[in-house]
């Protein structure tokens, strides 16, 4: 690089149910395939809830930095990288695109070694690995190509590319936070009717009647299998679950109809639990899927989602509403946490 020492404010994970400490750390030399961001804005995923609650099981990396969708601009390229130049606007996701697939990197943070993977967000300044960027698009905001890396491509992915309803084809979301909203918005998108969505807090489910939600279900105060199948008799064809929680899995699978319905689990799930099938949901021929991120493929699959965002088919005002300094990073995943947000911005122009 052609400063040193050039360093970032992150926020660091040093300890699981522990808040994150907000410091200065020292960026090392780009490797080969690595690019140097200046992180605009990060998106906060109900992931990073897990990690920093040590939900995914033992940390052998503590400490490390967190954070895996986003939006910024290239600062610096490593040698070898071609897919984007110094200036560009890029979207930052932990899917995989093209370009070098470099591991991650470790920062210096006193006399301690801070741990990377090959994308990270909450900082100000951040290495990434080549294939973790994707050009952003004149015309797309830093706040809407924030939320692109996980938030839509998991949400709309797990509708156009794993489910792939038809026209008219009903959907029921079940959990409707960050990424079920996304699903929610495509399977409006995909022209889905009705398209049930599912949740126990109020000001979610509006912000899914918001995104095309013709239907919304209290879960906490109705069972929404029953009221699902009121609604779509014999079951819906397709149903998402968002939620993360064993028991809404069950839900999906129950919801949708005999012989075709298929529900996909996209939820994240505490380390250690486990999910109990009946074995009969599966022989009265219905399908229980997993996907990788809504099977997004950003070379693809980005541009795409930008496209709908363009031609306004797409809105995410609902969805990112509110932003918050990298100094109240805490609050935000508390605020995460206990459901007064939908998916926290963290602004870095806010400090």
């Amino acid at each position: 690089m052609s400063t040193r020492p050039l360093t970032t404010q992150a926020a660091i994970l040093v300890e699981t149910g522990s808040p994150l400490v907000i410091d200065e750390i020292e960026i090392p030399e780009l490797k080969p395939g690595q690019v140097l961001v200046e992180i605009a804005i990060s998106g906060v995923c109900h992931t990073q809830l897990l990690e920093w609650h040590g939900h995914r099981g033992p940390d052998r990396f503590l400490p490390h930095c967190l954070g895996h969708e986003g939006s910024g601009t290239v600062a610096e390229i490593g040698p070898g990288v071609t897919k984007v130049a110094v200036g560009d606007r890029v979207i930052l996701s932990w899917i995989k695109g093209s370009g070098a697939d470099v591991p991650g990197t470790v920062y210096q943070w006193g006399e301690r070694s801070v741990n990377s993977g090959a994308i990270t967000t909450f900082s100000k300044r951040s290495v990434i690995s080549e294939n973790r960027l994707t050009p952003l698009p004149e015309g797309i905001s830093m706040q809407e190509a924030a939320v692109l890396g996980c938030a839509v491509s998991t949400g709309l992915g797990s509708v156009f590319n794993t489910l792939r309803p038809s026209p008219g084809q009903s959907m029921a979301v079940l959990g409707c936070g960050g990424i079920g909203l996304c699903a929610v918005a495509g399977a409006a998108i995909a022209g889905c009717h009705p398209v049930i969505a599912v949740d126990v807090l109020p000001d979610r489910l509006d912000r899914a009647a918001r995104l095309g939600a013709t239907h919304t279900i209290d879960a906490s105060h109705r069972d929404p299998v029953e009221e699902i199948r009121a609604i779509c008799p014999g079951g819906a064809d397709f149903a998402v679950e968002a939620s993360g929680r064993p028991e809404v899995m069950q839900q999906a699978l129950a919801a949708v109809r005999n012989q075709g319905g298929a529900a996909v689990v996209v939820g994240n799930a505490h380390h250690g639990q486990r999910l109990e099938l009946d074995p009969l949901q599966l022989n009265l021929g219905k399908q229980l899927r997993g996907t990788w991120g809504g099977d997004t493929v950003p070379d693809r699959d980005l541009p795409r989602y930008c496209k709908l965002l363009e031609a306004r088919r797409l809105t995410l005002e609902p969805l990112i509403a509110t932003c918050y300094p990298l100094s109240r990073i805490n609050e935000a995943l508390k605020d995460l946490e206990q459901g007064r947000t939908a998916r926290p911005l963290i602004d870095m122009s806010l400090d």
